[in-house]
């Protein structure tokens, strides 16, 4: 059978186009324009208000709560006058240290970052560089982590109990340790007799 023009065109533009293969494109390609770029805008964003950046889901999914959103659930996990006031002094003193701790990794990513756009670093400034930034991150996760530390004591084991249930990390946390915890420890963490 001989083709015609328009079997010749169908047959064109259902051929997928190989030329421009994206399967070899990094997982990276497009975040070149990054202000900085190990750190993406929302990241950004995040660092300057103070939030946790997922820097705390050690003490988090450990049955240690946060401050945070130990308020957002307040009502729920029946917090008292007393405990909200003592809570709301460590999550704003913990913002107001994460704030000025990420301030610091910022500007570490920021130098290590410019230390490739103008030229590439030697090895001892590059070991310098990031070293600054890890010690920024270092500082930034410790302020989150120890707000969790200083947070627990003043709740109820039941109160951490609840709390484990209304962030979804168990049905009843004294029942469902998870596989490579310690029960011991994950039990007294979550306050179970």
């Amino acid at each position: 059978m001989p083709f015609t023009r328009t079997t010749l065109a169908t047959l064109l533009l259902a051929t997928p186009v190989m030329a421009d293969d994206a399967s070899n494109h990094s997982p990276y390609a497009g975040e070149q324009a990054r202000e900085i770029a190990s750190l993406s805008a929302n990241d950004l964003a995040e660092l300057a208000e103070g939030e946790g950046w997922g820097l705390a889901r050690a003490a988090e999914l450990n049955g240690v709560p946060g401050p945070a959103h130990l308020l957002e659930l307040a009502d729920e996990i029946g917090l008292d006058a007393g405990q909200r006031t003592a809570i709301e002094a460590i999550r704003d003193e913990m913002r107001a240290d994460a704030i000025a701790a990420g301030e610091r990794f910022v500007a570490a990513e920021r130098a290590l970052d410019a230390a490739f756009t103008e030229a590439v670093p030697d090895a001892v400034t590059l070991e310098r560089l990031v070293r600054d930034a890890g010690i920024a991150r270092a500082e930034l996760r410790l302020v989150h982590l120890s707000a969790h530390l200083r947070t627990t004591p003043l709740l109820t084991a039941e109160q951490i109990k609840r709390y484990g249930v209304l962030r979804g990390y168990a049905d009843d946390p004294c029942e469902a340790v998870p596989e490579g915890h310690d029960p011991e420890i994950w039990r007294r963490h979550n306050g179970c007799g």
